[in-house]
This record gives C-alpha cells, sequence and structure tokens, in this order.
C-alpha cells in the first residue's frame, strides 16, 4: 500500500520541483544511489522499471526508504500496463509513472487513489490525461519538445502542470529554461546519475549535483511565483 497521498505527492512535487529517476539491478548500488539523492534534498525518487526481476529490487528499496529515509517517497517509472502498475502499487509504489498514455493504468490507479503521470506528447493527449484525473503530465521525452512547446501548451490550458523527462540537466542554463516555460517540476535520470572514470556511480557528486539543482530551481520557483 502506498504511503502517501496523490495529493501528498503532487504537492511534493510542486514544491521540490525535481524528481530523480533512476535504475539497477544490484539492490546495494540502488540504496546508495537512493541515499546520494537523499541526502542532496531529492524527496522523490522515480525507480525505472526496466530490468529482468526489477519489482525484487524495488521492494528492497521502497523497504528502505521507509525505514531509513524519512520523508522519501518512491514511485515507479516505465510502466506499460495495467498489470504492472497493480504489481507495484501492491509493493507500495506511491506513484507510477508511464512513457505513454494508458488508460487501463489510470483506471487501476485511480481505484487505489495512486498519483500517476504518463507520458504525452501532444495537447491532445495531455487534454485526455486531465480528463481521466491526471495531476501532472510528463512530457516524454523532453529534449524533443524543449521549453518552447510548454510554453505554447501554458498559454491556452495555465491550469497544466507538466513535468518534462529527458533531456533536462542539473545545470542553471538548462533548469532556467523549463521553470521560466512553466514546468511544474522535472525528471532527471542520466545528466544527474554521474558514474566516475571507472564506471561506477559517483555518489558524493550525485548527492552535490541533486542539492545544486534542488537549489536553483528553489530559486526559479521563488522568481517566478
Amino acid at each position: 500500500m502506498a504511503q502517501y497521498s496523490r495529493l501528498e505527492v503532487s504537492q511534493t512535487m510542486q514544491t521540490t520541483g525535481m524528481v530523480p529517476l533512476f535504475y539497477n539491478k544490484d539492490v546495494e548500488i540502488g540504496k546508495q544511489v537512493l541515499k546520494a539523492c537523499y541526502d542532496g534534498g531529492a524527496r522523490l525518487m522515480e525507480f525505472t522499471s526496466r530490468g529482468d526481476f526489477a519489482f525484487e529490487v524495488f521492494t528492497s528499496l521502497i523497504k528502505y526508504a521507509n525505514a531509513e529515509l524519512p520523508g522519501m517517497i518512491m514511485g515507479v517509472g516505465s510502466v506499460t500496463d495495467a498489470a504492472a502498475a497493480s504489481l507495484y502499487m501492491q509493493l507500495g509504489a506511491n506513484f507510477i509513472v508511464t512513457p505513454v498514455l494508458r488508460e487501463d493504468i489510470a483506471l487501476v490507479c485511480n481505484r487505489r487513489k495512486v498519483l500517476w503521470s504518463p507520458g504525452c506528447g501532444s495537447l491532445t493527449e495531455i487534454a485526455r490525461a486531465e480528463e481521466l484525473g491526471c495531476e501532472i503530465v510528463k512530457l516524454f521525452p523532453g529534449g524533443i519538445y524543449g521549453p518552447d512547446f510548454v510554453k505554447a501548451i501554458k498559454g491556452p490550458c495555465q491550469w497544466t502542470s507538466i513535468m518534462p523527462t529527458g533531456g533536462v540537466s542539473p545545470t542553471k542554463e538548462n533548469l532556467t529554461g523549463w521553470f521560466n516555460a512553466g514546468v511544474t517540476c522535472v525528471g532527471m535520470g542520466s545528466k544527474l546519475m554521474i558514474k566516475d572514470s571507472e564506471g561506477n556511480f559517483d555518489y558524493p557528486k550525485i548527492k552535490a549535483l541533486t542539492k545544486e539543482a534542488m537549489e536553483i530551481i528553489s530559486e526559479l520557483k521563488q522568481k517566478n511565483s
């Protein structure tokens, strides 16, 4: 069962402005990445379900987060059907993120009052997602559309909350472009999950980049409020 309501999750997305996303089949690596993001100030983590037995890894990580990282809200991304969404919600996922708009996923999430964020690439898809009860729409792939697309959407639909994923990096220039365009929050993966010269995750760097990005986003939100 989810530990946080969809309203609590959406509020945290709006307040913090960033959702780190990550996958690794090694539970211990996952814990260290999760801790680095948490120590950097992140209070959300999207575990991307992309490997065999990913649900087992997620189970271990959410138990760790619930026990050791107070206030860390764990969700699952790359969910492609209602059965997978139901499984992850049973394991405690607090939000579900999908690469495409799937109405079957909307139904099972709404039944449990769990926040779901579908990947959309047009105003028609965004409008349909909102009709189905979506609070925050995922713009994917964000790098293809860019901040100008967000500005265009926010013109006629000022109530729409958008979270671009893909094409987001922890730099002031990149984040300024997105938040000045009107995004509610951003999803950040490879540009945040830095590895060292030997190919291992650089946990201190991940923590530092998370902290820096959170500070930039906070300033931008205050400026644009």
